[in-house]
Parts: structure tokens; C-alpha cells; sequence
């Protein structure tokens, strides 16, 4: 066959598949909706790398990724990238599934195998014909982008090697949260500052340790040799002795915002575990109630831990297999977890529930016996039952929690966590100089995924509009509508942040008495007036005051 018939037939063949295609798209119709096959998902991402030129794809990153480069491109993406990508990379959003092609998985392999100049073009230039924009201009800096990419690489997926050595994890033994200075010196020097890692506290090796002076005890008078251990330092200080290999409370805490002694004893009819054991503090042993959430590793048989406080390893499992060989996968990684599996390294301790197990080898504990991280917490945990409609010792009748450590609780029925949210997008727990060990101050941190005419709300042009507050007061801040203060920390008018994220109306004060935080900031205001007011603001719907 000639070469000339050679070139027609292959044009032929050309025209005859394109005009196949055309007829199949006319008949499919051009829509979005549609689901690309897998062919041409193969082609559409074989073209946009065909068309990033050489020079660009050998491009390495030049920054490390270090803790605050790595914290400034998660930010960079949540800006900016999350909206369409969400906020673990998956793709898997109402914006991201209703483009064509589809957003891509940036987790996935097809992702992660592109090199960093790769990324970096597509990042700067965006893709024709695609919903990817060009951020060339909207990164000034020109380390933003290689920031950015330095998170996107985090969200890479374990190998199938990495997962092998995670299965192993189920051998490793605790070393205690000193083993991993070594590596990881810049977040053990800040996890050593945060409370977390100074919940529990020996007075004969940290004397400052005890805030008030204990001469000013007139509840039930101690000694300072009396006390073991001193728990806690933010909303009330509690004093643990020893007696044989336990610990129990004694009968007096100290409340740190009140600045007043008060007698500290469960009371019958309050936590659930309290009716098992005799109403006195020296018959209620602290290993069951408390040290297991307050220490790393408590064994229910020794009644030995292997590290007092919250450790490295109270979240990230046993560490000798990966101190001895550090490799990706020898360790868990919250942030590597399904969102549940993340909040759960959390919830553990931040939840009032109780085992699935009752009693315990004949004991009664308030935490979660056996649960390690990467182990599913419902195997071993389920949280307090809620009873809508009435108020009890855990609940408002909306479900909001009332008492104590139950941001778990609260969390799980929010908006937020069934998107995907976790409890260490807000808080790093290794520690910042923030309130409450967020990565960002408050009234910036909700502005990552939220802001003026955002898909995620609120949806009025500026902030003042939603909030009918002058920007920079205390009722222009997400979280005094959001996250009202109306959880009790235990000593009276100490209270916490609610954690559902649910704006509670001055209506629902009215029929269900939870505090509202119209009226709880406007003290000298009526919930008629608050629900007036609300009622001419124009962008809120009248049906959502109910």
C-alpha cells in the first residue's frame, strides 16, 4: 500500500471516530452531570500533562516541609482550594462533582505521582477547558505555591508497603513522648507548653504546680504532702493521694476562675458510674473515673501507665516500631485517617459516654478501656443516649450538651463533621498561642471556609450584614453566635463553648430554656425583644427563628 493511501486511510479513520464521539456526545447531550468514562478520564489527564513543557515538570520544590510551611499551604488550600477540592483533597464536593471532568482526588496516586514542577504549573496556569483557574496572580509570593504543594503532598495516601507496616503497629509498645524529641523537636517544644501535657502533675517535683495557697482551705483541709498528684490548671484544680497502688480525690477543689475553694464530690444521680460506688471519695479510685484519659497506656490490671499526661502516643499509637525505623507507615497519623477515625483520636476523651463493656472485670470505668489509636472507638466507647425534649444531666432538649467534656458529643451532630471537618482543623494539639490551642485566633479561623458570599455561608455581601454587629465587637465574632459559652466546666460561671455550631434562637429560650446568645450578651434584654429584631433582619428566613 502506498504511503499516500496509507495517510488517507488513517484520516479516514480519524474523521469516522470523530464523528462517532460527535454523534455520541449530541446524543448524550453536553452536561456536566454526566459521569466522564474512564477513558476520558485517561485522555483528559494525559493531555494536561502532555501539555506542561519540559523545563517545568523538572522544577523541584525549593522550601522544606517544615511544621510552618507545611500550616501555611493547609491554609493557602483552604482559602482558596478547598471549596472545590474539600477539605482533605478528595474532590468530593457539591462544587467539585458538578464540574466536567470532575475535580481530581488529590490524594490519589495519579496526583501524587506528578512531579513538584508539575503541580506548580497547573497550580500557577490552571487547565483549559477545565475548572481549574490560573493562581498565578493570586500568589504574589512566589513560595506560596511551593507552600501549597508542600500540604498537597501531605495528603498522600499510605503505600501498600506503608499499610503493611501499619498492620504490624498492632506489636509496638510505648516509649513515651521524650522518644520523639529527637525528630520532632520544634512540636515536642510546643506540645510541652500546652495543658494537655501538663494535666497531671507531681507537687513534690513541680511546687508551683498548686495555684492557690492551700492555707486558704476552709472546705476540707489537706496537707501539700498529702497530694500525688494535682490535676488540672484552667477551670478548677483537683488534688488526687495516694493509698497503696491507687489514687482518689480529695474532698475540696480549687476554681480558678471563681478564685474560691468549693467541695468537690459526684453526687448520686449525676455521672452514670457514680451509683456503683460508695459515696466517698477515698472508695472511688481515680484509675476507673479518670486516669485513663489523663495519661498514656493505663493498664486496668497493674494500674501502671506507661507516660502521665497526654502524650505523643495518646494519638498516635504505641511508638517503638517507628523510633526504632522511622517510616511513614509504622505510626498512625490522625490526619491521615478517614474524618471519623480522625475526631475519634479526640472523642476518646473529649465525650461523656461509657464502654460497651459494663463493668469491667468487676469495675466501672468512665473512658474508653482497650481503645488505641487506629482501633475503631466503637468497638469500645458509645456516647451518653440523648432523650429529645427534656433536659438532663448531660442534655439541653435540643441535644446540646450542658455539662462538662462533652465537645465529642456536641461535634458529631454538627454540619461540619458530617462534611468532613475534623476536631484538628480547628485545634492543633500540639500547641499554638491561641485560646484553646487553635491554629488560628477564632475570629480568623472561621473565615478559612467561611466568608461573604461563600458556598458555605454566610451568604450576604460583608460579614456586618450576617452578623448585624460593628466589625471587631464581640457580636461580630462567628463563635459568640456559633459556639455559645453554655457548656459548664463544673464550678459555677465557668463555662465553655458549645460545639454543635447550631445558632440556638431566643425562641428556643422560651420553650425549651436554653440559654440564647442574643440575650446572654444583651443581658438586660428581653427573648421577645431579641426574636423582634431578628425578625427584620432581611436575609435571614423567618422560619429559622423557630
Amino acid at each position: 500500500m502506498s504511503k499516500r493511501r496509507r495517510t488517507l486511510m488513517v484520516l479516514l479513520g480519524v474523521v469516522v471516530a470523530v464523528a462517532i464521539c460527535a454523534a455520541l456526545l449530541i446524543g448524550r447531550g453536553f452536561r456536566a452531570t454526566t459521569e466522564p468514562t474512564r477513558l476520558e478520564k485517561v485522555v483528559a489527564r494525559s493531555v494536561r500533562n502532555l501539555a506542561i513543557p519540559r523545563h517545568a515538570r523538572r522544577d523541584k520544590n525549593p522550601l522544606k516541609a517544615s511544621a510552618e510551611n507545611l500550616q501555611t499551604g493547609r491554609e493557602s488550600f483552604l482559602a482558596r482550594c478547598a471549596n472545590c477540592h474539600g477539605i482533605d483533597g478528595s474532590g468530593v464536593t457539591p462544587m467539585g462533582r458538578s464540574l466536567y471532568p470532575r475535580v481530581p482526588d488529590l490524594r490519589s496516586m495519579e496526583t501524587q505521582r506528578l512531579s513538584d514542577g508539575e503541580i506548580h504549573y497547573i497550580i500557577k496556569n490552571g487547565v483549559q477547558l477545565t475548572g481549574m483557574p490560573a493562581w498565578g496572580n493570586a500568589y504574589p509570593d512566589a513560595g506560596d505555591i511551593w507552600r501549597l504543594i508542600i500540604f498537597i503532598r501531605s495528603l498522600r495516601p499510605l503505600t501498600k508497603q506503608e499499610q503493611t507496616e501499619q498492620a504490624a503497629v498492632s506489636s509496638a509498645h510505648y516509649v513515651g513522648s521524650t522518644a520523639c524529641e529527637k525528630c520532632h523537636a520544634e512540636i515536642y517544644d510546643r506540645w510541652k507548653k500546652t495543658p494537655m501535657a501538663n494535666i497531671v502533675r507531681d507537687p513534690h517535683e513541680h511546687p508551683e504546680a498548686i495555684l492557690p495557697n492551700l492555707a486558704s482551705n476552709t472546705v476540707a483541709k489537706f496537707s501539700r504532702e498529702q497530694i500525688a498528684f494535682v490535676y488540672g490548671s484552667l477551670w478548677k484544680q483537683r488534688y488526687f493521694t495516694k493509698i497503696g497502688d491507687d489514687y482518689y480525690p480529695l474532698p475540696a477543689q480549687w476554681e480558678v476562675k471563681n478564685h474560691v475553694w468549693s467541695k468537690y464530690f459526684v453526687r448520686p444521680g449525676t455521672d452514670w458510674w457514680a451509683r456503683y460506688y460508695p459515696p466517698d471519695n477515698m472508695q472511688r479510685p481515680t484509675g476507673p473515673t479518670c486516669d485513663g484519659c489523663h495519661s498514656v497506656g493505663y493498664d486496668i490490671h497493674t494500674k501502671q501507665v506507661a507516660e502521665w499526661n497526654v502524650g505523643c502516643e495518646r494519638c498516635h499509637g504505641p511508638g517503638s516500631e517507628h523510633t526504632a525505623h522511622p517510616t511513614r507507615g509504622n505510626i498512625f497519623n490522625p490526619s491521615h485517617m478517614d474524618y471519623v477515625a480522625a475526631s475519634d483520636t479526640c472523642i476518646q476523651c473529649h465525650s461523656q459516654g461509657r464502654p460497651l463493656t459494663i463493668p469491667i472485670e468487676g469495675k466501672y470505668y468512665d473512658w474508653p478501656v482497650g481503645y488505641e489509636a487506629g482501633r475503631r472507638l466503637q468497638d469500645y466507647w458509645k456516647l451518653e443516649e440523648r432523650s429529645l425534649g427534656t433536659t438532663d444531666f448531660y442534655y439541653f432538649p435540643d441535644g446540646t450538651a450542658h455539662k462538662n467534656r462533652m465537645q465529642g458529643n456536641d461535634f458529631v451532630l454538627s454540619v461540619m463533621y458530617r462534611r468532613g471537618v475534623t476536631c484538628f482543623s480547628c485545634h492543633d494539639a500540639h500547641g499554638t498561642n491561641n485560646y484553646a490551642q487553635l491554629v488560628k485566633p477564632a475570629d480568623k479561623l472561621c473565615l478559612d471556609c467561611h466568608g461573604p458570599l461563600s458556598p458555605n455561608g454566610p451568604r450576604t455581601a460583608t460579614l456586618e450584614e450576617h452578623t448585624h454587629h460593628k466589625s471587631g465587637s464581640t457580636g461580630s465574632q462567628c463563635i459568640a453566635c456559633h459556639m455559645p459559652q453554655i457548656e459548664t466546666e463544673g464550678p459555677p460561671n465557668t463555662f465553655v463553648h458549645a460545639h454543635t455550631f447550631r445558632f440556638i434562637t431566643p425562641q428556643m429560650t422560651d420553650q425549651y430554656r436554653i440559654p440564647n446568645p442574643c440575650t446572654s450578651c444583651h443581658t438586660d434584654k428581653s427573648t421577645a425583644w431579641a426574636t423582634d429584631a431578628m425578625r427584620h433582619w432581611p436575609e435571614r428566613s423567618p422560619w429559622r427563628l423557630q
